[in-house]
């Protein structure tokens, strides 16, 4: 073949196959714009909104048996807008050091708006227990060790931070010092704009009439409650807080109901689910309902923490039976 008809057949070959990956990419974006519509127009009759809790992936982000990592955190935001959600909530062992990390942070809040995803929290752990007793250096240390992740938030665009409330001595010095350290920390956290919610997350905190005066007593506009409809357990066998058998537990729908006056986010925690979609621990209906009935209207966090399906198959399962009872209720 002669050079010019070579370069003359080429060129229309490659116009071709340009014209061809134009259409394609035309096409996929189409149905990606025709699923986010779709998705849209499925959310739009519900009540509240969908966020996704970091800790759904966390096997996959690293905390599993081989430490291997599949999911990158840079990459939750995008992962989150593939299964379909609007907002995620951040937990701060997967970027423990990153906290003052202003460039990693940036990174973390473009690939957010790349996406259009909402950065709603930090759930924040490890930071040093806030309800104890018997140091007050101690505990002071722990309300400021805070501090630099509220100001994370708030360089991300979040709403709160959620911290745990845990501690010793009675229930009544408990409260006082819970008191106290919310009242402290809340107090930091306005001049950020940002909340400090609190998630029942075992011992006094899964005590729902405990908790919920607690709220009630340190009455401030920027700190609430984050439900959580799993985590109810208030005392495990040889005083363990993770891990052990529940041998004292309060009573989840009352708990929630008793949490809903103070709530800025709900956790919809899931374990396992039947062959109806169902979760076989938590009747979903009724704890929407009560969600429903305490007017929320924000965003409700899937958590599955199940290990019967894939993160992702019990992530997609639990969305799944949130849309369903949302219509239906």
């Amino acid at each position: 073949m002669k050079r010019r008809n070579f370069i003359r057949k080429s060129s229309q070959a490659a116009l071709g196959l340009g014209l061809l990956g134009s259409m394609n990419l035309l096409s996929s974006c189409e149905n990606s714009a025709e699923e986010s519509a779709q998705q849209a127009e499925q959310s739009a009759d519900l009540f509240f909104k969908l966020s996704l809790a970091q800790w759904s992936f966390h096997k996959a982000l690293g905390l599993n048996d081989d430490k291997k990592v599949t999911l990158e955190h840079l990459d939750f935001a995008a992962k989150a807008r593939e299964l379909g959600f609007e907002g995620v909530e951040y937990v701060t062992h997967f970027f423990q050091d990153k906290a003052e990390d202003e460039a990693y942070l940036a990174e973390m809040k473009k690939r957010a708006a790349d996406n259009d995803i909402q950065s709603l929290l930090i759930m924040v752990d490890g930071e040093g227990d806030l309800a104890i007793t018997d140091d007050e250096a101690l505990r002071t240390k722990n309300i400021e060790n805070h501090y630099r992740w509220v100001e994370a938030a708030h360089f991300l665009g979040c709403h709160s931070i959620r911290v745990n409330v845990f501690g010793t001595g009675t229930p009544g010095a408990m409260a006082e010092a819970a008191k106290d350290s919310l009242t402290r920390l809340s107090d930091y956290a306005a001049k950020e704009n940002i909340n400090i919610l609190v998630e029942n997350h075992g011992g006094m905190s899964s005590n729902g009439n405990w908790m919920a005066n607690v709220m009630k007593e340190v009455n401030l506009k920027n700190c609430g409650m984050l439900p959580d409809f799993g985590n109810f357990c208030v005392e495990r066998e040889d005083g363990e807080r993770w891990g052990a058998k529940c041998i004292k537990e309060f009573d989840k729908y009352e708990g929630v109901e008793l949490f809903m006056p103070y709530a800025k986010a709900v956790s919809a925690k899931s374990y396992n689910f039947d062959a109806d979609g169902n979760e076989t621990v938590i009747d979903y209906r009724k704890m929407m309902k009560i969600v429903k009935d305490g007017g929320y209207t924000g965003f409700v966090g899937v958590e599955y923490e199940g290990s019967e399906h894939t993160e992702e198959e019990g992530v997609k399962l639990t969305k799944a039976l949130l849309e369903k009872v949302g219509r239906e209720i």
